[in-house]
């Protein structure tokens, strides 16, 4: 076959475009040997994606995590072998065994991209518009590790300097978060950012004109984004040397980020099922399969034909790869010999580790004093900014609410930018009124590595997150997600701002550790326990949520079992003060805590020995082992109370069948905080009589 260019500008082969249609037959025939899946779209983009493996970005397969690698986002995530069979061709390790077990179980190439399953797939995508709020996270992500590292080189010199390519759906653009998302990248001018829309006009329900009218490109053009169209063959086919072109000219803007739009067929060149839905997630069919085939030149009788000639063509990427590495190697060696410190900070950060000494930073707080969770949450990351410059974060435009400013004089914004602490490589990040693309944008900005993430708005509004939320415990991912203004405590808002709910359908997503500190010392605690788990190694590691108090609490003695996730903050005492068996215990978290302290108080009182346990976090206290949670919690004692200003869902567990639950069972209302409490039963008082009726109940 002949290898001579057919292009002047893109070396692209008749070899090259039989590689682009075996992975036509590819997808065409893993769907169709599981029954199921979305070959339509892998169909139509094997000439974009394929460019891009091949032609345009810089990676090595050999070594998928390689630090100066471009990044890749499939956020059309349904379209799963668009990305799969790139993987396969270019030697990232799967193999065509692991197309034909595609969708099955055990397989590495599952439904949707999966990450830390399958060697290359850099975010697991899935729901719609999570991968375009990823890629713009991994944009922002880069630019600020350029930042701590080689600031002052100039653009396109640095060995920090890399891009990050994402292809995105019609269905991802409707998605609201990708809008959040897009706007977020043009007001950033993240001129490393290169986004590819598969332009096809269909999605499950058929033609998009049942749902869609406006001009996409325009809106783009809107956010600030430098927007090209790339026209399709005369066939309908992609054209690879149109799409390169305009990447190259995607890549010469370094003050937006780029848009490409790119019309395509969906299921080309499929006879009769090219642009139609059923082609979009169902397969063809063997006799259109087969009539396809012969379409492209292939033997319709076999199945997943590869010719040795295709694979040995596109397994030049590894050889393509190590050569793209060595030259990065060169330039990164260059870098650290003539920056001695920063690449010392390098090591220490891609080693997941924490600098010398960043505890002593930590704040310890009064004992007696009324400080409001959130405030000091505020005061903890102020005192680390200075010596852990990995941390970033900020707020969805309500980080004077939730104390998320870690720096006021530096803001991640561009240079042009007309606020006075506007800064590119700036500390703290204005996400704006984007809740759910803040989350998503977090992920990504996590995936991307050397940087460690948070980001704050209202628990009410961690309804506008919980997709994304989801994924990070997914994944893994070490973000912080603070939560303010945690209970019916927030007062005069009412209930629209009010969380009941929000806690325990939080604490249902698995691998989500919530963090809800009773005190000042309970918080600054707690965020040393985030800060120690953090790791490189993504696949052990969690996210946390701080639900943090607006009013002010009681602080009490600082306690280092806060880290275990629950522990005895008061022990029972006897008649003359001694430590005693309890005969009932109270368990409370944030601000009803000091609950369960007042009610002891009266019980004790009494003559009825009684034990407050404070659980900040349910999750660190399940992974404690049975003597730890049996020595808080007796199983001898029966008599249990927790409580919670929230729904009570957390706690049957842990109060048993004697046990009783002060909760609340219904939404809030507009009036001052502690009129609320008093209002709804939240008063020692309550908690008391509580546990009385347990005590009665446990001698039954």
């Amino acid at each position: 076959m002949s290898t001579k260019p057919t292009t002047t500008d893109l070396e692209w082969t008749e070899l090259d475009q039989r590689a682009v249609d075996t992975v036509r037959v590819l997808a065409m025939d893993a769907v169709q040997k599981v029954g199921n899946g979305h070959p339509g779209t892998a169909m139509s983009l094997a000439p974009a994606a394929y460019t891009l493996f091949q032609k345009v970005m810089r990676h090595d397969p050999a070594d998928a995590d390689w630090t100066g690698r471009d990044r890749f986002v499939l956020s059309a995530g349904h379209s799963s072998l668009t990305l799969y069979i790139q993987l396969y061709l270019a030697g990232f390790g799967l193999e065509l065994d692991d197309l034909k077990a595609f969708r099955t179980w055990g397989s590495k190439t599952p439904g949707h991209p999966e990450y830390g399953h399958t060697v290359g797939v850099e975010t697991t995508t899935g729901p719609l518009g999570q991968g375009v709020a990823n890629a713009v996270g991994m944009a922002m992500a880069a630019r600020y590790e350029r930042g701590l590292f080689d600031p002052e080189a100039a653009p396109g010199t640095s060995p920090f300097d890399h891009y990050i390519y994402a292809i995105a759906g019609d269905g991802c653009l409707q998605e609201g978060i990708s809008a959040e998302a897009s706007s977020m990248a043009g007001h950033q001018q993240l001129g490393n950012l290169i986004l590819l829309w598969d332009d096809n006009h269909i999605s499950i329900e058929g033609d998009t004109g049942t749902a869609v009218s406006e001009d996409t490109m325009k809106r783009y053009e809107a956010y600030g984004w430098h927007v090209q169209r790339v026209e399709p063959k005369e066939n309908g086919d992609l054209d690879p040397r149109a799409l390169f072109e305009a990447i190259q000219q995607a890549k010469a803007v370094t003050d937006k980020p780029s848009f490409i739009a790119m019309r395509s067929i969906i299921a080309w060149p499929a006879p009769n099922a090219q642009n139609t839905e059923a082609a979009h997630g169902s397969a063809l069919g063997d006799e259109e399969v087969a009539a396809t085939k012969r379409v492209l030149g292939f033997d319709p009788e076999r199945s997943f034909e590869v010719s040795d000639e295709v694979l040995n063509h596109t397994r030049g990427a590894l050889e393509r790869g190590r050569e793209a590495r060595d030259a990065w190697e060169k330039s990164f060696q260059e870098w650290r010999d003539a920056n001695a410190e920063r690449a010392a900070e390098f090591d220490r950060i891609a080693a997941g580790e924490l600098p010398a000494g960043w505890e002593e930073k930590l704040p310890v707080f009064e004992t007696g004093k009324a400080v409001a969770t959130r405030a000091a949450s505020g005061k903890v990351l102020q005192a680390l900014g200075g010596v852990i410059p990995e941390l970033w974060g900020g707020s969805a435009d309500l980080a004077g609410s939730n104390n998320t400013t870690i720096d006021k004089t530096s803001s991640f914004l561009p240079a042009d930018n007309p606020l006075p602490e506007a800064d590119p490589y700036g500390r703290t990040i204005h996400y704006g009124i984007r809740e759910h693309s803040m989350a998503a944008e977090m992920n990504g900005i996590a995936l991307h590595g050397n940087t460690r993430i948070y980001g704050g708005t209202f628990l009410v509004f961690s309804d506008y997150m919980r997709n994304a939320v989801r994924l990070s415990a997914l994944m893994h991912l070490p973000v912080t997600y603070v939560w303010t203004h945690d209970s019916i405590g927030l007062g005069e808002d009412g209930p629209t701002h009010q969380p009941v709910e929000h806690l325990a359908s939080l604490r249902a997503i698995p691998g989500l550790n919530v963090v809800r500190p009773a005190d000042a010392n309970e918080t600054a605690i707690a965020w040393r326990e985030i800060l120690r788990r953090w790791t490189k190694e993504f696949g052990k590691g969690a996210p946390h949520g701080l639900a943090l108090t607006r009013q002010g609490v009681p602080t009490y003695e600082a306690n280092e079992d806060t880290a275990k996730g629950g522990y005895v903050l008061f022990e029972a005492e006897g008649s003359s003060g001694e430590s005693a068996e309890p005969q009932v215990v109270l368990i409370g978290t944030g601000s009803e805590v000091q609950l369960a302290v007042e009610a002891r108080e009266q019980l004790q009182a009494a003559g009825v020995p009684t034990r407050v346990v404070s659980m900040p976090s349910v999750e660190w206290f399940e992974e404690q082992d049975q003597g730890y949670r049996d020595s808080v919690l007796p199983p001898s004692v029966k008599a249990r109370v927790a409580v919670e200003a929230g729904i009570g869902l957390t706690w049957h567990k842990y109060v048993g069948d004697a046990g009783r639950i002060v909760s609340l069972e219904h939404f809030g209302a507009s009036a001052d905080g502690k009129v609320l409490f008093r209002e709804f039963g939240f008063t020692a008082d309550a908690v008391a009589a509580a546990a009385r009726d347990s005590l009665a109940a446990a001698q039954r």
